[in-house]
């Protein structure tokens, strides 16, 4: 029991680290490899944006490789947290709001299509100041009834 509140606590508190990462570090100091993400149209298949994945699964790869010494220990169940959340946060940034993948194109699910408008208040920004939404899967709830 305690293993699963580990994993739901990591997952839900993972919003919250995300939207500080999202406003104060890649909208911050690391706006370099950001900024293309916020331009109308993307040149490559990769954006410099892409390197946050490798830097956001850092953490939960050393947290896995840790917390299966000597059998399974709350470092594991922290690690599958991270690993959900950003598994979510694919789907649902990348998959659904950018359709790199051309998955979930026509959703009539409203909590989804509010996702999808608070992203694109976030992106009406060009530049790192002046953003709105940097959450991901928690939005203001204005989003659903527009």
């Amino acid at each position: 029991m305690i293993s699963f509140l580990i994993f739901i606590s990591v997952f839900l508190f993972m919003e919250c680290i995300t939207w500080l990462t999202h406003k104060y570090i890649m909208h911050g100091f690391m706006w370099y490899f950001h900024a293309d993400h916020h331009q109308p149209k993307y040149e490559h298949v990769f954006e410099r944006n892409d390197i946050f994945f490798v830097i956001f699964a850092t953490p939960s790869i050393t947290l896995f490789y840790f917390g299966v010494q000597g059998g399974f220990n709350y470092l594991f169940f922290i690690a599958c947290g991270i690993t959900l959340y950003g598994f979510c946060y694919f789907l649902i940034h990348d998959v659904l709001i950018h359709q790199r993948f051309k998955w979930f194109k026509n959703t009539k699910n409203k909590y989804l299509i509010g996702l999808r408008k608070a992203h694109k208040m976030h992106h009406k920004h060009l530049g790192k100041e002046k953003g709105e939404c940097f959450g991901m899967l928690f939005v203001p709830f204005k989003y659903y009834k527009m």
